[in-house]
């Protein structure tokens, strides 16, 4: 039996239980397994699961009591016949029960090594299903949060489900999950690259397929895709024209990865030609970008640390909001005051965006209207269904400078 790698899981799942009821191996009644058994049974999440369950209920397939389980519905007798004339005429399943799960024994093996997230969280609609992947680095900071939520705003309105992969910025896994998401029947994909000194050869394939997909955040230099992202030289140029006006002089701009990524570089480009047109000298030890941070605590070893006590900037530039958090804590582990003794600018906000909350002044890219431009590209491709050399389509939204608490005019040495 050949597993339908076009259905969602929790479909899937859905199917294997009607296909057991009318085949009469699950009567009224009858017990269905526990969450803990079904995750288990099929390699998938409890949300995977929990999903099938309440649409196998909605649609009068089971009942479910609370704290004793789930059971075959009592007038499964009525809703067989009905299931059946539905279905007369449609292409049946090639054995029978347990069609779609080509595992022995009912069993369910998720294949490769990706933890997918959030998959399947919306309810069937009755329409045929169709899947984007949305493949990210992490989930552990509020831009990306926001990303998801712009995305989330235009998916959950479309006949579409969201699929995420997390590759914890392993290209190796990019690769990986890139292929794992068309083997399984997705309809196109939103990728935020990972950091990576060479281009994803997988991304550059599904250009020369003509795949739908969409980069978010970051592009390929000279290579044409469908992007939607932010001005990121326009975003180094706002950070230093604010401090500078601030008075400071001694600005720093700081970066967590020490891989070349495009976003870093426009950011930094940005940052210089700013101080070129002030005609003002471009100091290499204030562009600190070669180290990585462990944020478990404060290594006072780091050259960072060691940085930040030697008072070598004034003023810091980070090129995420979590990196200008940790540099906070190190500047209150050292005694100094912010923003009267350093300024912090970040680009993003760190916080969770309610207004009361705000303590640090950043750069906004405007996350979720990012997400939600990246999600309607996608889907505007679904609607043309033009040919692959019909030219590609760059949203690229300009950050806004954010003022907050986190920055202040220079204090004069006395």
């Amino acid at each position: 039996m050949m597993r339908n790698e076009r259905k969602p899981l929790y479909m899937q799942i859905q199917q294997y239980f009607k296909d057991l009821i009318l085949s009469g191996k699950l009567k009224e009644d009858d017990k269905i397994p526990s969450e803990k058994e079904l995750m288990d049974q099929f390699d998938v999440s409890r949300i995977t699961v929990a999903n099938a369950l309440t649409q196998l209920a909605k649609d009068g397939w089971i009942y479910r009591i609370p704290g004793k389980g789930s059971f075959v519905s009592e007038g499964i007798g009525e809703l067989v016949p009905r299931h059946s004339q539905q279905e007369a005429g449609a292409v049946g399943h090639p054995e029978g029960v347990g069609a779609g799960f080509s595992q022995p024994e009912g069993t369910f093996a998720a294949n490769g090594e990706h933890t997918l997230l959030g998959a399947e969280t919306y309810p069937y609609t009755g329409e045929t299903s169709k899947t984007i992947g949305l493949v990210m680095p992490q989930l552990v900071d509020y831009f990306a949060i926001r990303l998801l939520q712009g995305i989330n705003n235009i998916i959950e309105n479309s006949p579409y489900t969201l699929q995420i992969v997390l590759t914890y910025n392993s290209i190796d896994r990019e690769k990986a999950a890139i292929r794992d998401l068309i083997r399984k029947g997705a309809s196109g994909l939103i990728i935020f690259p990972s950091d990576a000194e060479m281009y994803n050869e997988e991304i550059l394939s599904l250009k020369l397929q003509g795949f739908p997909f969409v980069l978010i955040d970051r592009y390929l230099p000279g290579v044409a895709t469908n992007v939607a992202r932010s001005d990121g030289l326009i975003g180094g140029q706002l950070a230093v024209d604010y401090l500078w006006e601030l008075g400071h002089r001694d600005i720093a701009i700081c970066s967590d990865s020490p891989l070349p990524t495009i976003t870093v570089e426009d950011r930094i480009n940005g940052y210089m030609e700013a101080l070129k047109q002030k005609e003002a000298m471009i100091n290499p030890a204030l562009i600190l970008t070669d180290f990585k941070v462990d944020y478990s605590g404060i290594d006072k070893k780091h050259p960072l640390y060691r940085f930040i006590k030697n008072q070598i900037a004034t003023a810091y530039i980070t090129l995420n909001g979590r990196l200008g958090l940790h540099i906070y804590s190190i500047c209150k582990e050292l005694g100094l005051k912010v923003p009267e003794d350093v300024s912090i600018l970040t680009f993003d906000d760190p916080s969770p965006g309610l207004h009361e909350w705000i303590y640090f002044s950043h750069i906004s890219q405007s996350e979720i209207e990012m997400g939600e431009a990246a999600a309607n590209l996608l889907l505007e491709l679904f609607e043309n269904n033009e040919p692959k050399d019909q030219g590609y389509t760059k949203v690229i939204l300009q950050p806004k400078l954010i003022e907050s608490q986190s920055t202040g005019p220079l204090r004069r040495q006395q």
